[in-house]
């Protein structure tokens, strides 16, 4: 056990480590991103996300990843208007849950009432936990687009594996990137793309 946290403490590092050197966890990145007016750190996340399906979903076709560790969130209102008030949430902050963990980490002070902020939301959900149950927020169906056998859930397209649904998903994820342009439009793209080029980590300072 106390192995297992040692390696999870590592693994959580060099994640956070490699958020800050992206770019994630300054907040001006962040909204040029949301904005389109530079698309660096979108095709690096991209890119990641891809990535990580592929590894994973071909993992499990070939044994390595247990798929008990993988789980199927269900579709309810609760989880659209969580993600809508996620969205709105990173769009005016500029942090979502783990760049501003990873930006407190590194010393931005902002961060700080951002965490604070999170931890205090979280800890109304779950006192208004039982409201939202009881008004059906939280009933819904789990779905997944490929079939997973074994798995007592429906699935969007039944005759295909759900390993390598996700296996698709990923390749799509790393092609939008590749075929996404640095920057599509706004008065600062010009000016994003020079100071990139210029290596400055913030073309605003």
């Amino acid at each position: 056990m106390t192995m297992t946290l040692v390696i999870a403490g590592l693994l959580g590092a060099a994640f956070g480590a490699m958020l800050d050197r992206i770019g994630a966890t300054n907040p001006n990145w962040i909204g040029r991103m949301l904005t389109l007016t530079d698309t660096n750190l979108m095709k690096t996340i991209l890119v990641a996300i891809g990535t990580a399906a592929i590894l994973i979903f071909a993992g499990q076709i070939y044994g390595l990843v247990d798929v008990g560790h993988m789980s199927v969130k269900a579709a309810h209102v609760g989880v659209l208007l969580g993600g809508a008030i996620l969205g709105f949430g990173w769009a005016i902050a500029g942090y979502c849950p783990g760049t501003g963990l990873c930006a407190l980490a590194v010393g931005r002070i902002d961060a700080l009432f951002f965490v604070a902020g999170g931890l205090v939301g979280a800890a109304g959900f779950m006192i208004s936990y039982p409201f939202w149950e009881s008004i059906g927020f939280l009933n819904g169906e789990k779905w997944t687009l490929g079939a997973i056998p074994g798995a007592d859930y429906p699935a969007a397209i039944p005759a295909l594996p759900g390993d390598l649904a996700g296996i698709a998903m990923g390749a799509v994820f790393i092609l939008i990137a590749i075929l996404l342009p640095r920057r599509i439009t706004g008065r600062n793209a010009a000016r994003a793309a020079e100071a990139a080029a210029a290596g400055r980590a913030d073309p605003a300072e």
